[in-house]
């Protein structure tokens, strides 16, 4: 077994331990073995990280955008400079395939750190109003001061990236507390960025929601909080943050449509869908996991063949081998859930199409028999009343759903208490600018799925939250009317 390396939080630009001393094992998904441990950091680690930012912010938030643009430009370089390192922990750590985070994750990221550099200017920029000849009104906008972002495990340097540049970009400084089932990327990001950020401006603390994510939460040092996560675990910070009102950003789940009309370029629907929407997308582990498909009577039969047909050729095994097409369940817990959900779906008698089996015999190599393996599971049925088309399962697991009319599609994917995303398969321009319409969602994908770019605001309706990030919404405007 290869030595299991211990990590720190950063703290005012030192890496600490937790205070007390205290750890938590970092699990492979892959093996089910320990492979590193993170800091279980305590209330006082909370304080002093909160304090460590507050302390930073003065001096961060008076440089010059250019300055602060030049500083994320470094972070950049840092990316680039460690892609494959960080690529492979980040595999490791959560179980998401090599041939997303070299490729897709990390090379992304160092993009959006540049944007969030070529951005700083608009932190600053404010407007004026005349109002008379003797009368006129401008703003002026600010940065918040410190900024808590509270990341998820299914997708960490990314979330990271986007919750860290923007708000830094805004001239805030920064406490990132990633979750416990993956922190490791996060951490190792903390030793590498704090040789090109000045110290205080960013702080990593790790440990347990209850413990650490809770006195940060409360804390009255922190003036905005950015998450990604559940819409639970909102609910809770919502709950825990009202005794010092401060503006919150929430990325939440998702139950996203995806929309097959008999016009579609079928072969693109079938391959989109089951690789970039559910199945070989994290393991089905995305907030916008396209779970529910939706498909037109004519074409159903056809498109069910089409992808039982790819979901044969995926290949489970080791997730830093490229020729792995689709990695664990990232961690017991949620292997737990998600496997729960296979019973559920035949209990409450929807068709089971193709999948259902879980556990060591899906997987080759005895090296990763302590897995935490689920196949591509398909279900079908006419009722999307049923939980496992209600309920986010976060993972390898979706259901087929015929409609007849366009009206019919929008009634059935608006029936969800979730709002964050939706794939649209046709060539028919109209019918794709009707459904961006009446669809209920936030982000809308026509003919492809999960493009997330930089620039375009990505954000929730209903249960999938609120608020989205960006250099402009890491800052507050105010206003000032003169009379002379």
């Amino acid at each position: 077994m290869a030595e299991v390396r211990e990590y720190s939080n950063l703290i005012g630009g030192e890496l600490r331990p937790a205070t007390g001393g205290g750890t938590l094992d970092s699990v492979n998904p892959a093996t089910g073995e320990v492979w590193a441990k993170i800091p279980r950091s305590t209330a006082q680690d909370a304080a002093d990280a909160v304090a460590a930012a507050r302390k930073a912010l003065p001096r961060w938030s008076a440089l010059p955008a250019a300055a602060r643009a030049h500083v994320l430009r470094k972070v950049a370089d840092v990316f680039a400079q460690n892609a494959k390192e960080l690529a492979e922990i980040e595999t490791t750590d959560n179980g998401r395939i090599i041939s997303e985070t070299a490729k897709r994750d990390v090379p992304g990221m160092t993009y959006l750190w540049h944007m969030a550099a070529a951005e700083c200017g608009a932190a600053v920029e404010g407007k004026s109003v005349i109002l008379g000849p003797k009368s006129m009104g401008f703003t002026r906008r600010e940065p918040y001061g410190v900024v808590l972002g509270i990341i998820p495990w299914n997708s960490p340097i990314s979330t990271f990236s986007a919750k860290a540049a923007y708000a830094l970009a805004a001239g805030n400084t920064v406490i990132m507390k990633p979750a416990e089932q993956a922190t490791v990327s996060t951490l190792r990001l903390g030793e590498l960025l704090r040789e090109v950020l000045p110290p205080g401006t960013l702080n990593i603390v790790s440990g347990l929601g209850e413990e650490v994510g809770d006195a940060l939460v409360r804390d009255r040092g922190i003036n905005k909080i950015t998450m990604t996560g559940s819409t639970e675990t909102a609910k809770i910070i919502t709950r825990a943050s009202t005794d010092a009102l401060k503006p919150m950003d929430f990325e939440l789940g998702g139950k996203a449509p995806n929309i097959v009309f008999a016009d579609a370029d079928l072969d693109a629907a079938a391959e989109g869908i089951t690789t970039m929407s559910i199945f070989t997308a994290n393991a089905g582990q995305v907030c916008v996991a396209g779970s529910r498909i939706l498909i037109q009577r004519p074409i159903y039969d056809e498109m069910i063949e089409r992808m039982t047909a790819i979901a044969k050729n995926i290949k489970m095994g080791d997730p830093l081998s490229l020729e792995t097409t689709m990695g664990p369940i990232a961690s017991r817990e949620q292997y737990e859930r998600v496997t729960s959900y296979l019973e559920i779906g035949v209990k409450e008698g929807a068709e089971l199409v193709f999948g259902g089996r879980f556990g060591a015999e899906l997987v080759d190599d005895e090296a990763y028999a302590g897995g935490y393996w689920v196949e591509p599971t398909l279900f079908a049925t006419t009722d999307n009343s049923l939980r496992v088309c209600q309920e986010e399962i976060f993972g390898p697991v979706a259901v087929a759903i015929p409609f007849d009319t366009e009206e019919e599609a929008v009634a059935i994917a608006n029936d969800s208490t979730y709002g964050l995303a939706a794939g649209v398969w046709t060539t028919d321009l109209g019918r794709s600018q009707r459904m961006f319409r009446d669809l209920q969602v936030g982000y809308v994908w026509v003919n492809t799925y999960r493009k997330i770019v930089p620039g375009l605001p990505f954000e929730g309706m209903k249960d999938s939250g609120y608020g989205h990030d960006s250099v402009l919404a890491n800052t507050r405007e105010r206003s000032c009317v003169i009379e002379h």
